[in-house]
Formats: C-alpha cells, structure tokens, sequence
C-alpha cells in the first residue's frame, strides 16, 4: 500500500460520524464507508496519480456485540451483505469502516487489527466524556502485521 494514501471525505460525512460516535457513547458506533477509489487528482498541488478514496455516503450500523461494546463493535453477515447492497444501488462500493473509541485515543487495536481485513480504509473517531475528539483513518497492511495511516482530507462545500 502506498504511503501517500488519502481519504476524501467530506465535511458534513464527517460530522455524521463524530455525531454517530456521541449517539451510541459510551458504546463503540460502527458503520460502511460507501465511496470510489480514483487515482485522478483534483488539487492541483498533489502529485498526479497519487492513490485516493472518496467517501461520498455512509451507512450506520448497528454495534451486536452484546458481551463489551463499549471497547468492542461487531457486524453480522448480514450487515455486511445491506451495506454492500446499499453501495450497489448507488454506483458505489463499501471502501471501508468506521468505528468510534469510547474513551480512547483514535488509533487501532490490537482486536481492532485482528478484524480488519487488508484494502479497506478505517476511519476511527475518540470520544472523550461524550465529545468527539479526534478522527483518523488506517489501512491494514497486507501482511497483517499492522496499520499505516492514511491521510483525511476533509472537504468543505463551496459557496454557491
């Protein structure tokens, strides 16, 4: 995976995240990123052909885990299946997950690690006492071994 990664999200999605993160505190959220991967460049002041991802939709799920949600979140098959068919339905693809930390800093787990699974892009919020803190987006290495960070460019609508 390469270094340069970025996620474009725009300012709104990510506000519905950090507000799913204050919605199910002190539990983890969870949700699907719906969005394309492009290697096209908008912004003339990157290097042409660095890898991106656009979230351009979210869909919220449900946290199953009924044995310790407040460190832990868990999706069914089913889950999965809804959110892959939501993305259908709008020309899109899941790209990712997002999930929140209830009281902890927005970097992945070991559990966390031991979930993912490699290509997909996990945005992951804190809440500290019931207020979104920081958020942050990771790609699982292809070897599994651990993360790397990819970059969040948040986009702010433009004045019409």
């Amino acid at each position: 995976m390469p270094d340069e990664s970025t996620l474009w999200i725009s300012e709104h999605l990510a506000e519905k995240i950090r507000a799913h993160g204050v919605e199910t505190y002190p539990h983890e959220c969870c949700g699907a990123l719906l969005g394309r991967d492009s290697n096209a460049v908008l912004d003339g002041d990157r290097a042409k052909g660095a890898p991106t991802r656009e979230i351009l939709q979210l869909f919220p799920l449900i946290n199953r885990r009924d044995d310790s949600p407040r460190n832990r979140f868990s999706v069914t098959a089913e889950d999965v299946l809804a959110a892959e068919k939501a993305a259908r339905e709008q020309s899109l693809e899941v790209v990712g997950w997002y999930h929140s930390h209830p009281d902890h800093p927005a970097r992945p787990s070991d559990y966390d690690r031991d979930h993912a699974w490699p290509w997909y892009s996990y945005i992951i919020v804190s809440v500290q006492n019931g207020a979104p803190q920081n958020m942050t987006s990771w790609r699982l290495n292809d070897d599994r071994a651990g993360f790397s960070p990819e970059g969040i460019e948040i986009r702010h609508r433009a004045a019409v």
